[in-house]
This record gives structure tokens, C-alpha cells and sequence, in this order.
């Protein structure tokens, strides 16, 4: 006899994200686009080299890359031993208490929308001058941005490996262009045009001002860390998720340098700063584009420039991702509405899908109400906001690592839980104090609007400091509503 099934309205709200949903290669593909290789290739070399360190900048891009591998010890190690299904969230709760994994949630939510909303202003301008270009079309940027916000709300209610298969094809797409005019470059320059001292000596990397360079270096890395927040839906995620960081940060450093190089190559070590310099003038994007018509053909200039708009909408979808996770996480442990937590029938945070959305409509809508450019005060305000909370919760990261494995001697590597993050607080600190210095001439802002920018990473922090403690009673709570969820599911299978 076949028991009765609940009705729905009495069947728990199911909140478990489906797990074992994505591999190594789901979770680099989400990693990647975070990165978004052509947009930081195209958006930020005339940059790093025209205001940085001119030829030296690709040898900056590979320290940046050395310092995040150091770093990445300690949090690979610690990520064995820790539930981060929560990202920053669970890691700086498990290291350093739950007040400071709450401050550390809210300045990663700061860090991860605010680059999202960034990312709508430049694909909404990106979108407009191609349409414009290409079909004398010309639409508002808000326009595009608007139309990108509804297709990542949709596909983030998806089932994760949807989206990571639409990831996968576009960011395979920009980085074989790339890499076929980097290689192209390579076998084609005489051998003495491609010194390497002129761009990864130590001389050339200190030249000029590195620390501009070292920052577009790390926002161009930026998301690296993602890989703990799929924890819960990775296929073996104590092997996954160590392997994935590594392979993120040290693919995209050799990357990007390696790309980096064959530009200067291309102009030439002793001539690529003034023309770079001479592209800001114009239109910075040229300084990458022209190279790749050259090399490739007439056809990569508009392919590029389409790529471009596909890079920016991968990143736009991988960062929704991240920030659904960590409300869900947050939802689920009562620091924000439980209802946020609620999953559909795809095991897809769906309501924390729609939270986002909105987040991003209300930091993007002020700029378009007031006609501000989506370039120089959108994208280059928001871009500099994310890329200090993040390396604020690096440095804090590091300092949970060694508390935590101070108190539980869980490893004998002294090197992987003391001297490393103690070594990655250090150089990360040095990082920040660059970008804070540097502050007003990377976002294009006054001193006034830099400071009031810059506030809000503390603010933010102390926000979610401040906020009450729960005990783990209700993250127990869930769990066993999610399993009763499941236990339902069976029976209404089995009948």
C-alpha cells in the first residue's frame, strides 16, 4: 500500500544546490570568464604600459601571478580541511569567528557586484559602438546593459552546467584568438626582437610605475578564488577544488603575460609605451586591435570586437553565479532572509538569482538616470572599489589561515600554514597600499570621490561585523529540511 504523498503546500522549501554538478574543467570555465581573458587583454594593456612600467608591464603581470600562487598555498590547504561552500564567507568564519566571516561576505558581495556593475557599463558601450559600427544601429549603453541583466537572470536559474557549457564556448573563443596572434607574433619576429630582458628583467618590471601595472595585473586575475564557492555542487571537491585554483592562477598568469609580451614585441620594447600612450588619446582599445587586424586580417577586427561583447557577457554571467552563491550560503545560515535561499526544481538558486538582479539594476540605474559615462565613472569607479575590497579579504584570508591551523596543527607544513600566508599578508598589504596611493589616477576620479569610494570598504566590512550572531541551529535546521526535501522527492519517485 502506497503511503500518501505530502501536498505541496506542506513539503519543506528546498534549498540544497545540486551537487556533483561540475568538474575541474565546469569550474576553470567559470573562473575564466570571471577573468574575462580579452576583455583585460584589450581594456588594460594601452593602460599598464602607457601609465605603468612601458615594456616591463608582461613581467608584472607574472609577478602578480607568483604572488596569488603563494597565496593560493594557504587556501588550497585550508580549503581541505574547511566546508567553503561558502567562499570567504565560511573561510573567514571558520579562521577568525563568525562576526568576521559575516564582514568578510558583505565585502565580497561589495567586491563581486560592484565588478559586475562595472562589466554592465563597459558590455553596454561595448554593445552600442559595435551595433553602431556594424549596422548603423546606435542604442543607449543602458539599453544593452539592460538586455544582458535579463539573459544572465535567466541563465542563472539554469542548472550550473548549463551556463558552465555556454562559458566554455566563448571563453575558448577569445583565448584562441589571442593565442594565435601571440603565436603568430612569436615564430614570425626575429629572435632578437623578442628579448626577454625588456620585459621580465627586474629592472624593467620596477621601471616607470609599477604599481599600476601590478594593479591591472591583479584586476585582470581577479575571481581566481571562485573556485571554493562550487564547492557543494564539485564532483570530489577536496581534490577538485585545489586542482582548479591552481591550474586558474597559473594558467591566466602565463597567460596574460605571454600575451602582454608579444604586444611589446609587436611595437617594439623601445617604442610600445608612446604608442600606447598615443592610443589613450583616441581610443585605448586600438593599441590591441590594430595589432591583431595586422597579424590576423581584416576579419579580427570586427570578430574581435563581437568577441568582446560574448568575453564581457561571460564575465557578467560568472560573477552572478558567485554572488547567487554567496547569498545563498548567507541565506541558508540566517545572516540574510531564509526565503533567499530557496533552490527550483533545477537545484539552481533561483530566488538569490533574483536578489542579485536587482542589486545590479540599482547600482547600474543611478548612472544611466544621470547620463554618466559608462566608461569613466561606472566601469573605472566600481572596477577600483571591487579590486581593493578584494585584496582587503585576501589579506584577511591569510591571517584566518594561520589562526586556524595555529589552533588545530591539522598539517605538518609549516610552509603551507604559517609561512606562506604570512608571506601572502605581506605582499598583499604592499598591493593594497599601491592601489590606495594610486587610487584617484586608475579610477579617473577626484580625491574627494576616491575617498569616498575607498570608505566604503571598511564601511561595508564594519556593516557586517555589526550585524547579530546566530548560533548553528539554524544552519542545522536547513540541512535537515533539505534532507527531508530529498527523502520527499524519493518517495514521490518510487510511487
Amino acid at each position: 500500500m502506497n503511503r500518501p504523498v505530502p501536498s505541496r503546500q506542506a513539503r519543506p522549501r528546498q534549498s540544497a544546490l545540486r551537487p556533483d554538478a561540475v568538474g575541474v574543467s565546469g569550474i576553470l570555465f567559470f573562473v575564466f570568464s570571471a577573468q574575462a581573458p580579452l576583455t583585460g587583454i584589450v581594456g588594460a594593456a594601452a593602460l599598464a604600459i602607457a601609465l605603468g612600467n612601458g615594456s616591463g608591464a608582461p613581467g608584472a603581470y607574472l609577478v602578480v601571478g607568483l604572488i596569488i600562487i603563494v597565496f593560493a598555498i594557504g587556501f588550497t590547504t585550508f580549503t581541505r580541511h574547511v566546508d567553503s561552500r561558502g567562499g570567504f564567507f565560511a573561510i573567514l568564519r571558520a579562521g577568525l569567528g563568525r562576526r568576521a566571516g559575516n564582514g568578510g561576505a558583505f565585502l565580497a558581495l561589495l567586491s563581486y557586484n560592484t565588478i559586475q556593475a562595472a562589466m554592465y557599463g563597459l558590455f553596454g558601450a561595448t554593445l552600442s559602438a559595435l551595433l553602431e559600427h556594424t549596422v548603423g544601429v546606435m542604442i543607449p549603453w543602458w539599453v544593452g546593459a539592460g538586455l544582458a541583466m535579463l539573459l544572465v537572470w535567466l541563465l542563472g536559474s539554469q542548472q550550473l552546467e548549463i551556463g558552465a557549457r555556454i562559458l566554455a564556448v566563448l571563453v575558448i573563443a577569445e583565448v584562441l584568438v589571442l593565442l594565435a596572434f601571440a603565436v603568430v607574433v612569436l615564430f614570425s619576429t626575429p629572435l632578437a626582437a623578442t628579448d626577454i630582458s625588456s620585459s621580465f628583467s627586474p629592472g624593467a618590471i620596477a621601471s616607470g610605475a609599477p604599481g599600476v601595472a601590478v594593479t591591472f595585473a591583479i584586476a585582470s586575475m581577479f575571481g581566481f578564488e571562485s573556485t571554493a564557492i562550487y564547492s557543494s555542487e564539485a564532483k570530489d571537491a577536496h581534490r577538485t577544488v585545489p586542482r582548479a585554483t591552481y591550474i586558474a592562477v597559473v594558467s591566466i598568469a602565463v597567460f596574460f603575460a605571454f600575451v602582454m609580451w608579444m604586444l611589446v614585441t609587436f611595437y617594439g620594447a623601445d617604442r610600445v609605451q608612446a604608442r600606447a600612450l598615443e592610443s589613450l588619446a583616441t581610443d585605448p582599445a586600438s593599441f590591441v586591435l590594430e595589432p591583431l587586424r595586422t597579424v590576423l586580417g581584416p576579419w579580427a577586427s570586427t570578430g574581435t570586437e563581437v568577441l568582446l561583447c560574448t568575453s564581457l557577457f561571460a564575465g557578467l554571467l560568472a560573477f552572478h553565479n558567485m554572488v547567487t552563491r554567496y547569498l545563498h550560503a548567507m541565506a541558508r545560515d540566517s545572516i540574510l532572509p531564509a526565503s533567499w535561499a530557496s533552490t527550483n526544481a533545477r537545484q539552481a538558486p533561483a530566488r538569490a538569482s533574483q536578489v542579485q538582479t536587482v542589486v545590479a539594476v540599482a547600482l547600474v540605474a543611478p548612472f544611466a538616470l544621470l547620463s554618466l559615462d559608462p566608461l569613466t565613472s561606472l566601469f573605472a569607479w566600481f572596477s577600483g572599489v571591487a579590486v581593493a575590497a578584494l585584496l582587503v579579504l585576501y589579506v584577511l584570508t591569510s591571517c584566518a589561515i594561520v589562526h586556524y591551523f595555529h589552533r588545530r596543527p591539522l598539517e605538518r607544513s609549516t610552509w603551507r600554514t604559517k609561512a606562506s600566508p604570512v608571506i601572502s599578508i605581506v605582499l598583499m598589504l604592499g598591493e593594497l597600499a599601491l592601489i590606495v596611493a594610486n587610487f584617484p589616477t586608475l579610477t579617473g576620479s577626484s580625491i574627494l570621490v576616491g575617498c569616498v569610494l575607498l570608505a566604503a570598504v571598511p564601511l561595508v566590512f564594519i556593516v557586517g561585523w555589526a550585524l547579530p550572531v546566530h548560533d548553528r541551529a539554524s544552519l542545522q535546521d536547513v540541512r535537515s529540511e533539505d534532507a527531508r526535501t530529498a527523502l520527499i522527492s524519493n518517495e514521490d519517485t518510487r510511487a
